[in-house]
């Protein structure tokens, strides 16, 4: 399969798809996704995880669960999903109707080196989360794709899944607060109200 290279801007991107979230709850896997949901304008409602690698689907799955009547985006990227691979197939049992699995695939592992990922070799994440039961699973490579794809990341009844093949060009860090427990509280806070958040 001959590789087709990536054209996309990870932050552009980021901000089309997040400039259409009204209520949604967004969390963004370490690294780049953090920075650029950040850029997007950080949002009480956005989660960033910090560390945990491997694990962003997996909290985008409890927080769906967990609220099934909000929107829930995870935006991540490839190097996150590889490592929890296995998150694929508990979602596609558990069908979360309310969940969308983003991931910003510049196929390299931005935080330790600019390695390639297996992404680069011909891995194909999307045709993973299909064979694991997601309800709309796709690889988006180009402007006119995304605008189609937008809107079924908030509407179309999930699991959704869309690998966004995007370029290593570097973007300023944006950093928003890092420490967990402002973020879980704030979080909390902004989902269920100063009473619901701290009982």
């Amino acid at each position: 399969m001959k590789h087709r290279k990536p054209t996309l801007d990870r932050r552009e991107v980021a901000a089309e798809i997040l400039k259409h979230r009204g209520d949604a709850l967004v969390v963004a896997g370490l690294g780049a996704p953090c920075w650029d949901t950040a850029a997007a304008g950080d949002n009480p409602l956005n989660f960033y995880t910090w560390g945990g690698m491997g694990g962003t689907a997996m909290i985008g799955l409890g927080l769906a669960l967990a609220q099934p009547k909000r929107r829930v985006l995870v935006i991540t990227g490839d190097g996150d999903m590889l490592m929890g691979l296995g998150s694929l197939a508990t979602i596609g049992v558990q069908q979360p109707r309310n969940l969308a699995i983003i991931v910003e695939d510049n196929e390299h592992y931005g935080e330790t080196g600019m390695q390639q990922t297996h992404t680069r070799f011909g891995v194909d994440l999307a045709s993973m989360a299909k064979a694991a039961g997601f309800r709309a699973s796709g690889t988006i490579y180009g402007a006119a794709q995304l605008k189609t794809w937008i809107p079924r990341l908030y509407r179309q009844p999930g699991p959704v899944f869309a690998t966004i093949k995007v370029t290593t060009k570097p973007a300023p860090m944006v950093l928003p607060v890092r420490d967990g427990p402002t973020l879980r509280n704030r979080f909390r806070e902004a989902l269920l109200g100063v009473e619901q958040a701290f009982k």
